[in-house]
């Protein structure tokens, strides 16, 4: 059985960067032969500010989105999340989205593309303290692309070719971790 891993695209935002930045990771993850990789669009989902009454730590949703979200995430080995940074974090569209969630999150792999004017750096630290919570093991490298560098006036992604080559480390080390893991899913 082949790994699974989700690209996640982290922005609901018109006119969002974090697109091209999705599709750019994907069509480069979608080369490689050691796992399979799917783009995941939260603004697909259509999710509404968190609105379910019990917590997601019991597994029990009573809303068709969120089941819907349950078995996209449930379906995946381990993410690679999109990050814009806004205000020193992730999007509020991205964490709602992680908060609805829980048993699906744990015991998985999980690594960051982010952007910003300093690389989305500061969301990616915000994020790797939720994953933590969430029983998800993130791995070190990243990609952090700067708005300033990466981008033709701020807005159309043009990515420096050093940021291929991170894409490529981050890529393996979670799917490494993602494969390492699957053991202990398997013994849970």
């Amino acid at each position: 059985m082949s790994l699974k891993i989700a690209i996640i695209l982290g922005s609901t935002r018109p006119g969002r960067n974090g697109e091209a930045v999705a599709k750019w990771a994907h069509e480069i993850a979608a080369r490689r032969t050691d796992a399979e990789f799917e783009l995941v669009d939260i603004a697909e989902f259509e999710l509404p500010h968190l609105d379910e009454a019990v917590p997601p730590t019991m597994g029990q949703y009573a809303h068709a989105h969120t089941l819907a979200w349950s078995a996209k995430i449930a379906s995946f080995d381990g993410y690679l999340f999109v990050t814009p940074e806004y205000n020193h974090s992730t999007s509020g569209a991205l964490k709602n989205a992680i908060d609805f969630l829980y048993g699906e999150w744990n015991n998985k792999a999980a690594g960051f593309v982010s952007y910003g004017s300093v690389g989305g750096t500061r969301a990616v630290e915000h994020l790797r303290l939720i994953m933590s919570e969430l029983q998800v093991a993130t791995v070190r490298a990243q990609v952090a692309l700067s708005l300033f560098t990466d981008f033709e006036n701020f807005s159309t992604f043009k990515p420096g070719e050093h940021q291929k080559a991170a894409l490529d480390t981050t890529l393996d080390q979670l799917v490494s971790w993602t494969k390492a893991l699957r053991t202990v899913r398997t013994d849970a």
